[in-house]
């Protein structure tokens, strides 16, 4: 199976940490978010991995190298502009005829696998991974009628949505109408549902947590170091803290 991951961003919401050092190789505890995303990708049978590149890409090609120690053969697509999260796409050599789609600074337990596996086995166009999000209201929502009549009182109600973690699975053939310039992925999965393809929504329950901005960061950052066992396997869990006997 092939990724093509996505890592050119500037991450200008993180500066100044990622003046210097690209946003995908901030660490979450002491391993750098790439380094976890590619071993789960090794883990779960990916084969090969394409980086899309721009800002600061030497540093991220001279930590990573060729993809050898991961298991990984990776290739690399350097930027001259910034293209978005889709406009790298039509770049890339060598498309699968699927292939996983994703951005480089998130952590996750999405089985990535899976998420080809969904795409063939209803042979769409694209699969975008979704997860579930809440907000909670401190006041009591009133839903009234056009003529100002009550309809209904909810007191403090918990909303539930759904947003795009970022991860997709895509066919090649849907890479051909991606223009040329610059374009993102929510453009393209509404281009590709206007022109009648299925777009397949798959609801995860896999923990799932940007790491775009600096709260997200931290969050990340501490989850991964309270449990790295949870998203890689091979790591052990932390000892629980031992009795002291004096």
């Amino acid at each position: 199976m092939m990724a093509v991951i996505l890592a050119g961003g500037l991450g200008l919401r993180l500066r100044p940490y990622t003046m210097n050092i690209p946003k995908p190789l901030l660490p979450l505890g002491d391993t750098p978010t790439m380094e976890i995303v590619l071993r789960q990708l090794a883990d779960q049978g990916f084969t090969r991995v394409v980086l899309t590149l721009g800002h600061l890409p030497e540093l991220i090609v001279a930590l990573l190298g060729d993809g050898e120690r991961y298991g990984l053969q990776i290739d690399y697509q350097f930027e001259d502009e910034p293209l978005g999260t889709a406009g790298p796409l039509r770049l890339v050599d060598d498309l699968d005829e699927t292939f996983l789609v994703m951005n480089g600074d998130l952590l996750t337990t999405v089985d990535y696998g899976d998420v080809i596996r969904d795409l063939e086995s209803r042979e769409s166009a694209a699969t975008i991974v979704l997860a579930r999000r809440q907000v909670h209201i401190d006041y009591g929502v009133v839903h009234a009628a056009p003529t100002g009549s009550l309809e209904r009182y909810e007191e403090k109600p918990t909303l539930d949505y759904f947003v795009s973690t970022g991860i997709y699975g895509l066919t090649r053939r849907s890479v051909a109408t991606i223009p040329e310039g610059r374009f993102d992925m929510p453009s393209l999965m509404s281009r590709l549902a206007e022109n009648g393809e299925d777009v397949h929504c798959m609801k995860s329950d896999a923990y799932w947590q940007d790491i775009g901005r600096f709260d997200d960061y931290q969050r990340a950052s501490a989850d991964f170091a309270d449990a790295p066992h949870r998203f890689l396997p091979g790591l052990p869990a932390p000892e629980a803290p031992g009795v002291v006997l004096t």
